[in-house]
């Protein structure tokens, strides 16, 4: 596999917040390779005549459809492109993992099986299981053989998953273990041939063990009737006396919880890739439809406000896109350089999982939220036809609703993101203290108007300032609980103010970064103007978002002359000049307008 990296010193994972990059620093997917091009048009093929055509079938999970497209998949590499070539796999780097994901966004349903299939049902053979379980199981998940499911929830445990009470006993010879207890929920539980089951040995060592469909004792419930990704097969599976041998134990004996958190991790990432495929998808139809849907005699694309909702898919969308390849990018940089150091390719890929968990919880909010948004929004330009399901904007809209729920809610995400950036910063891995002190020191001076420089100046000038802001903010919530103020822990609510404080930075840099590099790049697919408005508009929506987060958060838990001097401070990091938004998104959708399309 070709090399297709960008490469540059690598940023450690959260450190975004305390230092900037450059356009040179980031992968963008205008400058995918020949290689790269390929590989998304094979998938785009395999989703227009495969996949698209069989919808229906998917839908109501007929002709045992979804186990054999899988099939099909794995026939041209798509099960294997992350997996080591000795397992049957092709190596692809994370950039074109992406690349491929995304192609295959649109594919509705499906794209629960394959997200199964190739992450948190295959993963944990790879990074954590013996070399006789990945020589057993990896080759033949990859040619799709075999189909894999994830038991980890059950009726009693959803987002605190350690309080799971299925149970593994030793048998009294010492061969095997007898498990008994439930899971619900089950992704591919109707056709998986083998199941990743989380239980506890002896009722308190949380452990994942591998579990054969052909136990004695293993028995499925129903289809569940769910509101959306109906083609997807979900079902309870119950075990009851189930005898599984030793060997089937997944790394180490009460250290389940390290293989349930970091198999998440890119879990999150690819639910991101794969939900910004189908948005794309989805605003397309959109497009199509306003262009075709006549009232007072013109196209309902002339009006302002669909061209308002048209442009506003589009800058969600392209801004968590930004976000999504520079963090594939960052993932790539440190699976080569541990593998350069002799690191081995499972483990690298699980340690850059690890250094970069903060901003793949972040990607799983920004492209479930993006998608959640552009499909709504699909819906309602088509009016009462978005509401029939003859087309495909209802289907859509129901099955997007469960991207925020499942690989950890969102609002479990929000809480992380904060929790992972403080824990990494109380390691030492990360230096917080010394850039936010610096924040500190600054607004007790008057610090002289800093001219913006260059044609991006001020817009780099404001994401440098909404990281004064952010540290600010998390800084003074840090030091209040250090005496004993608050704790934390039990304010959610700022911990999601600066969650979303975050997540709207990590957006607008790594927009901010694309659109710098697109401006000279001969690989634009529209003219720069569109891609200035989409910056400039972002930005000037993200100073009113930051400004209202920080201010939530600061007068939750300051008073008097702190609050009074760090609303002093909201105010000097929020000063971006706004644009006129209404004439940027009319630039932006009209160039969608034109294309009949997304085109971006």
């Amino acid at each position: 596999m070709a090399e297709t990296m960008v490469k540059t010193d690598i940023l450690k994972g959260g450190e975004f917040l305390i230092k900037d990059s450059t356009p040179h620093d980031t992968f963008i997917p205008e400058e995918k390779n020949e290689e790269q091009q390929m590989i998304y048009d094979t998938a785009r093929d395999f989703l227009f005549s495969e996949i698209m055509p069989n919808i229906l079938k998917i839908e109501k999970q007929e002709d045992n459809i979804a186990p054999r497209l899988l099939e099909k998949m794995a026939e041209l590499g798509f099960l294997g492109a992350h997996m080591p070539e000795e397992y049957g796999g092709m190596e692809m780097d994370m950039n074109t993992n992406t690349i491929l994901n995304e192609a295959l966004g649109p594919a509705g349903a499906l794209t629960v099986s394959y997200a199964v299939q190739i992450g948190i049902g295959m993963l944990p053979i790879l990074y954590f299981g013996t070399e006789e379980q990945k020589a057993k199981y990896l080759p033949r998940l990859i040619n799709g053989e075999l189909k894999c499911a994830y038991c980890l929830t059950e009726p009693g445990s959803g987002s605190d998953a350690l309080a799971a009470k299925t149970r593994a006993d030793l048998s009294e010879d010492g061969s095997h273990y007898i498990m008994n207890g439930q899971k619900m929920w089950i992704s591919n539980a109707g056709f998986a041939d083998i199941f990743i089951v989380f239980a506890k040995i002896d009722g308190d060592k949380f452990t994942g063990i591998i579990v054969e469909k052909e136990s004695e004792g293993l028995t499925l419930g129903a289809e569940e009737d769910k509101l959306g990704i109906k083609g997807s097969s979900t079902r309870q599976v119950f075990f009851e006396n189930v005898k599984v041998p030793v060997e089937n134990v997944l790394g180490e004996i009460g250290k389940g919880h390290l293989i349930a958190f970091n198999v998440l991790n890119i879990g999150r990432y690819k639910l991101c890739a794969l939900s910004l495929g189908g948005a794309k998808e989805s605003i397309s139809t959109a497009v199509r439809y306003a262009n075709e849907r006549h009232q007072f005699n013109q196209s309902i694309s002339n009006f302002g406000a669909i061209q308002y909702k048209l442009a506003q898919q589009a800058i969600r969308l392209f801004a968590s896109e930004s976000a999504m390849y520079r963090t594939s990018n960052l993932l790539t940089q440190k699976k080569y350089a541990l593998e350069a150091e002799g690191v081995g390719f499972a483990e690298a890929k699980l340690q850059g999982a690890e250094e970069y968990a903060v901003e793949c919880a972040m990607l799983k909010v920004s492209g479930s939220e993006a998608l959640d948004y552009i499909v709504d929004e699909t819906l309602q330009i088509h009016g009462g036809m978005g509401y029939s399901e003859e087309g495909t904007a209802a289907r859509a809209y129901r099955d997007s609703r469960i991207n925020r729920i499942y690989e950890g809610t969102n609002e479990i995400n929000r809480l992380l993101t904060v929790d992972m950036l403080l824990k990494r910063a109380m390691k030492g891995k990360l230096d917080l203290v010394g850039p936010a002190w610096e924040v500190q020191k600054e607004l007790a001076s008057m610090p002289g108007f800093d001219q913006p420089e260059g044609i991006y100046g001020a817009e780099r000038k404001a994401v440098k300032e909404f990281k004064k802001l952010i540290l600010m903010v998390a800084g003074a919530a840090a030091k209040m609980q250090m005496d004993g103020k608050i704790n934390l822990k039990e304010e959610q609510e700022i911990l999601m103010n600066i969650a979303d404080m975050m997540i709207t930075l990590f957006e607008a840099e790594s927009l901010l970064l694309r659109v710098e590099k697109l401006s000279e790049s001969d690989k634009r697919k529209v003219d720069q103007s569109v891609y200035d408005a989409i910056l400039k508009t972002y930005l000037t929506d993200a100073t009113a978002s930051l400004n209202k987060l920080a201010t939530d958060a600061l007068v939750s838990f300051a008073e008097g002359d702190l609050l009074r001097t760090m609303l002093m401070g909201v105010k000097r990091f929020t000063k971006y000049t706004p644009v006129n938004v209404k004439v940027a998104r009319r630039t932006i959708a009209q160039a969608l307008i034109d294309a009949n399309e997304y085109c971006l």
